[in-house]
């Protein structure tokens, strides 16, 4: 196989990395990675260097992103582990069909109703300390603040892993077109 088909076979894996850090529970920088892993590979290392160097910092920052996010979300709405443990628990549930079926989207949209529905449920069963009233209301702001830094820390390691293939791009286009 030539090294131009390889090419783009790299930057198709790198497109759909990119897509995977935009939708929740898809391992976009992990395929990133494992496109490079392939590059590399296939031209014996050459070129591995600052911009590669460049890549893995910024995978890594993405990678931590979202995490910030969800830790942000959690502080600004005031809520509880269990709304994380929920919000996981229900990403899984939903991933896996578990949930009522839906008419649309499958695992898709059963990750993100799973997460709201999961983020939820835990909120609400750990202010057992409150009245019915304030339990649903600090589980709904629960809820609201995980799905937004979700959709928050989502987008932001989606342009980070957008800049990663960018580089890389910048950094290789001469080497497979040029030479």
């Amino acid at each position: 196989m030539d090294i131009t088909t390889i090419y783009w076979i790299v930057l198709g894996l790198m497109g759909i990395g990119v897509i995977g850090a935009i939708i929740p529970g898809l391992p976009g920088s992990s395929i990133i990675l494992v496109a490079i892993l392939i590059w590399s590979i296939a031209t014996d290392f050459a070129g591995i260097g600052l911009p590669m160097i460049l890549i893995f910092a910024v995978l890594i920052l993405s990678a931590g992103v979202e995490y910030l996010a969800l830790y942000f979300g959690l502080k600004q709405s005031n809520a509880s582990k269990w709304s994380q443990y929920g919000a996981i628990a229900g990403m899984v549930l939903g991933f896996f069909g578990l949930l009522p079926a839906l008419p649309i989207g499958g695992p898709l949209i059963g990750v993100l109703v799973g997460a709201v529905l999961g983020a939820f449920i835990g909120e609400y069963l750990y202010r057992s300390n409150l009245d019915y009233d304030a339990r649903v209301k600090q589980a709904f702001k629960a809820s609201t603040g995980i799905v937004i830094a979700s959709i928050i820390g989502n987008i932001i390691e989606a342009l980070l892993a957008a800049l990663a293939v960018a580089i890389f791009i910048y950094s290789t286009w001469s080497f497979v077109f040029i030479n």
